[in-house]
């Protein structure tokens, strides 16, 4: 604010200069000092000035430079009751009101709301979000929210607007019938409803809100496992096929893992196929009532196959392979492979003949024992 003393203690200059970005409204203050007939008043693109004279709301400016004269304060010649060029000091509050957007104001359901859902019934919901705050009739904003308040800021309408907005947020989604699941998907369409609800409950203030934003609509945290489990129960589906995928899985870990109990995995599947069994019985119907034809249950898959070993022989002093079970077999039918042959696999400690190993007995049971001596 730049103040010009004119003529010892009469103010010359009256503008507003705000910084702030929260302040809506401010008074120029006087320090018991009359306002000079003839001052110039300097009105700011996004500012209104409104006088105040006993009480009584006179004249509002746009913005623009003014010199106060009684050409252009109608409204506070009359009740001055100024004659045509009298240019006396006059006593009145100037508030200057800032009319451009507040944005980034957040509004938010302090309680969960209850409401009727379509598919669930009774619920309770949260929501949150922002929204944008504007001046726009000056005169009614000071009566109806203002009064005398010499500098009034966002925090002092932000929260009676949020118990508006919350009121016809309620209202607007009660009456909508969009169910909670379907509500993300509508968050645009809903905004608008609440937008166009409220705007008669702030307007009555002056205000009007150029922008509302629904950010996020929520269920309580119970609800929301509950659906979570629901979900998973769509992406199980066939609860048997389930329980029998569970079992051979349990199975095959427990054979493909070294040291691990063959009961204790095995147990564990049986345990979840049983669990999935107990939960077919009780969807199946109240005290154990079964459907007319319940299908066979399907026979478990079979063990997987015992991975081939690779086998190495000794030849004419040197090592020769790897040999599969089938290798084997076609040095066996060479007449290069025998009971004697010199035989190592990994996870051997060392060079062995075939006849002394025990995995190679029953390849070796088709070869017949050594001829009887000449006779």
């Amino acid at each position: 604010m730049v103040f010009s003393f004119l003529k010892g203690q009469f103010i010359d200059v009256i503008h507003w200069v705000d910084d702030t970005r929260d302040t809506m409204v401010w008074r120029f203050e006087r320090y018991d000092h009359a306002i000079m007939y003839g001052a110039k008043l300097t009105v700011r693109e996004g500012q209104a000035a409104v006088f105040v004279h006993e009480g009584q709301i006179a004249d509002v400016f746009g913005p623009g430079l003014y010199q106060l004269e009684t050409n252009n304060m109608p409204i506070m010649t009359a009740l001055q009751h100024w004659d045509h060029g009298f240019k006396s000091p006059f006593k009145s509050e100037i508030y200057f009101v800032n009319t451009t957007r507040f944005t980034g104001q957040k509004w938010g359901t302090r309680n969960p709301l209850m409401l009727r859902d379509p598919e669930f019934g009774p619920l309770r919901l949260r929501a949150f979000g922002a929204y944008s705050l504007r001046v726009i009739d000056p005169a009614k904003f000071m009566q109806e929210i203002v009064g005398t308040d010499g500098e009034f800021t966002t925090e002092e309408i932000t929260v009676h607007i949020r118990d508006v907005i919350v009121q016809e947020f309620t209202r607007a989604v009660a009456s909508s019938g969009i169910p909670a699941l379907d509500m993300a998907a509508n968050l645009g369409d809903l905004s608008k409803l609440v937008k166009e609800a409220m705007e008669p409950s702030v307007s009555q203030y002056g205000l009007e809100l150029p922008d509302f934003i629904i950010e996020n609509i929520s269920l309580p945290e119970a609800v929301e496992k509950v659906l979570d489990q629901r979900t998973s129960m769509g992406i199980v589906g066939d609860l048997s096929k389930y329980a029998q995928f569970s079992a051979a899985e349990a199975m095959s870990k427990a054979a493909t893992t070294p040291g691990s109990g063959m009961g204790e995995a095995m147990g564990a599947g049986m345990g979840a196929a049983m669990g999935m069994a107990m939960g077919g019985a009780m969807a199946a119907g109240p005290w154990g009532a079964r459907p007319a034809a319940a299908p066979a249950a399907a026979a478990p898959p079979p063990p997987p196959p015992v991975p081939e070993t690779d086998w190495h022989i000794a030849e004419a002093g040197q090592s020769k392979g790897p040999f599969n079970t089938e290798g084997l077999k076609a040095l066996m039918a060479e007449g290069r492979f025998g009971r004697t042959t010199q035989v190592w696999s990994p996870g051997m400690e060392g060079w062995k003949p075939a006849g002394e190993v025990p995995a190679l007995s029953s390849l070796l049971s088709r070869l017949p024992p050594p001829p009887p001596p000449a006779s």
